[in-house]
């Protein structure tokens, strides 16, 4: 099986199940355990690189919400070479 991660506590239970060899992608928070840090990228921040206010971070993300668009920045090229038959991943709740 093929396992892209798009959550940190996600990726611990992969690691934690002995699954890390079939771990093919993960986000750029995924730091734990520290082997997680070996994976490619697959999922990273719209402000990757930046630091921004946190108005600044409020209007991006409205801009990018109301263009259906989502907060995170999926890198497709790597996901679809990972070929994963499982993605774990969560619904993001309204605020």
């Amino acid at each position: 099986m093929r396992i892209c991660s798009f959550l940190p506590s996600a990726t611990e239970i992969v690691f934690e199940l002995g699954l890390q060899d079939q771990l093919y992608g993960v986000t750029f928070e995924c730091d734990y355990p520290p082997e997680a840090r070996t994976k490619p990228i697959v999922v990273r921040s719209v402000f990757d690189g930046q630091q921004p206010t946190s108005g600044e971070i409020s209007r991006v993300i409205g801009e990018r919400l109301q263009q259906g668009l989502g907060i995170y920045d999926i890198n497709q090229k790597l996901l679809e070479e990972a070929k994963p038959d499982l993605l774990l991943t969560q619904a993001i709740c309204e605020v």
